[in-house]
């Protein structure tokens, strides 16, 4: 009590139990793992021309190569955080080998992952805070990338409006895999736009014409589902978090 502590442990020997060591560790290792989630997307993001982490007037992508914008920031993190996502193994051993009170053998490790372990998460943490704070957004490379793969998404809700005209669904649904085929082949292979809606339009099976199949996807809202909402209900979540 008089070192403010509100909560012991039931049983103990000569020390805690060295699971708390574990349960801290895989803790900062959690903080890695999502850090790291976050900076590999934003690397194959970063690939694709979409989106991109903080880059400086003056800061060099590469020696080698002047066009290059590395994901400098976003590299250190995942392999910050792979360091610390490792050390979890490290303080379950710890913990496993205490034998009946404990063993020295716990002490070094110790001395080096636990401070290792905070210091790393919060390296990662500062890291993570610079890059979400400065993140480059290209509207423009996200919309010609929805353009090519939009008509894809949407053949499941063409084959069901053919249905609700009539159509045999497992006939529709053979039709709607014929065209897909051929135009992801066109795609691929050729390195042309999707046509598939195109394709679909001229096809005298499917009830709608081209026009009619673009009007019905739109701008491809309909299938992100609640993302737009849950991005406004975590922004309030913390804003009413930083009042408290």
């Amino acid at each position: 009590e008089k070192l403010g502590f509100d909560d012991v442990f039931a049983v103990t020997g000569q020390t805690y139990t060295r699971k708390l060591d574990m349960k801290t560790g895989e803790t900062l290792a959690g903080i890695g793992a999502s850090a790291h989630k976050f900076a590999v997307d934003l690397r194959l993001l970063s690939n694709l021309k979409v989106q991109e982490e903080p880059f400086e007037k003056n800061q060099v992508g590469s020696s080698a190569m002047a066009y290059k914008r590395n994901p400098m920031r976003s590299e250190r993190m995942t392999g910050l955080a792979r360091k610390l996502m490792g050390l979890v193994a490290d303080f379950a051993a710890t913990y496993a080998n205490q034998w009946f009170e404990r063993t020295l053998d716990d002490s070094a490790i110790r001395r080096m992952d636990i401070p290792q372990a905070f210091l790393l998460a919060d390296a990662i943490l500062k890291l993570f805070l610079n890059v979400s704070s400065g993140m480059v957004v290209f509207p423009k490379q996200i919309e010609r990338h929805l353009r090519q793969e939009l008509p894809f998404m949407a053949t499941e809700q063409i084959l069901m409006a053919c249905v609700e005209c009539g159509k045999s669904r497992q006939e529709m649904h053979e039709v709607v895999k014929i065209h897909s085929v051929a135009a992801g082949q066109v795609v691929k292979e050729e390195g042309r736009d999707n046509d598939l809606l195109e394709r679909l339009g001229r096809d005298e099976r499917i009830p709608f014409t081209q026009a009619d199949l673009e009007d019905m996807i739109g701008s491809g809202s309909q299938f992100t589902g609640r993302a737009e909402q849950q991005v406004e209900e975590r922004k309030w979540r913390r804003k009413q978090g930083s009042q408290r």
